[in-house]
């Protein structure tokens, strides 16, 4: 039992021995999305646009359902 943990624990310090920092992001990458002549207008969309609403309906025959998406009609 003690095996396990003296290996989980040294795994765990080997772990951060390895721990490399990340660069620093280049600033000059991030001018263009402060700068307005780089960017394109965006234009607000309306996320329910064409929405149709649908209610629930009772039961119908279903003889005068078909014969009103029948082609001919």
């Amino acid at each position: 039992m003690k095996s396990y943990v003296f290996s989980g624990a040294l795994a765990l310090v080997l772990g951060a021995c390895a721990y490399e920092p990340t660069p620093l992001p280049i600033v000059a990458d991030q001018q263009a999305a402060v700068n307005s002549s780089v960017l394109s207008p965006v234009q607000y969309q309306d996320p329910l646009a064409g929405y149709t609403y649908r209610a629930p309906t009772g039961p119908r025959d279903w003889r005068s359902v078909n014969e009103e998406q029948t082609e001919g009609n």
